[in-house]
């Protein structure tokens, strides 16, 4: 039995001061401490690359501020951890809050950290075949958007939960404030024949 497939263990971390509250997960992995501090690494970048843009942004006064971090499983299985992270701000100047999201996706086997174009068998018309998917969410759902949405990033943000790759987009990219950020699942099944069969959307298909 591999244990591999199993979920991987999470603590949550949490860092706390006035207005200040921080959530993020670590991964407790024996079975590999050089996977582990990998990963782990990684999601704390992300954290911190979230925390700076609230800064970088000017946002941030000590003390008046609040901040808050938190994060969500999304995937835990079959060696594929997907997670996500967002943080919020907010004081009494700003006319809304402030706040961000990001993604994580990685195996338990590797450490290795995915970005949407590694999902696919090279030269694959990805872009494409997610384009015309969300195209159809966007009018079924009847979304309002800027202007009329023609693509998706070769990069774009993503999750994987269960047997749907979940694309995102950031608050503002494609639509006003009230939109949020609009999240488009896309079942693994209409892309199987352009996956990467040892990936981590190919992992996740029944063997």
């Amino acid at each position: 039995m591999d244990p591999y497939h199993f979920p991987i263990p999470i603590e949550t971390f949490l860092l706390t001061a006035p207005k200040i509250s921080l959530a993020y997960p670590q991964i407790i992995w024996a079975l590999n401490p050089f996977i582990q501090n990998t990963i782990n690494r990684a999601i704390i970048q992300q954290a911190n690359e979230l925390l700076h843009t609230i800064q970088k942004q000017g946002y941030y006064k000590l003390s008046s501020t609040e901040v808050l971090l938190n994060y969500e499983i999304k995937n835990n299985q079959r060696g594929i951890l997907s997670l996500t992270l967002s943080s919020f701000a907010n004081t009494f100047s700003l006319a809304h809050p402030v706040d961000g999201l990001t993604s994580i996706t990685t195996d338990t086997y590797s450490g290795n950290i995915y970005q949407l174009q590694d999902l696919f068998q090279p030269n694959s018309p990805y872009v494409e075949h997610i384009s015309t998917e969300i195209k159809l969410q966007i009018k079924q759902r009847n979304l309002p958007l800027f202007k009329q949405f023609e693509s998706i990033r070769p990069n774009q943000d993503f999750y994987i939960a269960d047997k749907a790759l979940i694309i995102f987009f950031q608050r503002y990219e494609i639509g006003p404030r009230p939109l949020g950020y609009p999240i488009f699942p896309i079942s693994i099944y209409s892309l199987e024949d352009i996956i990467k069969k040892d990936g981590p959307l190919g992992i996740m298909l029944p063997n």
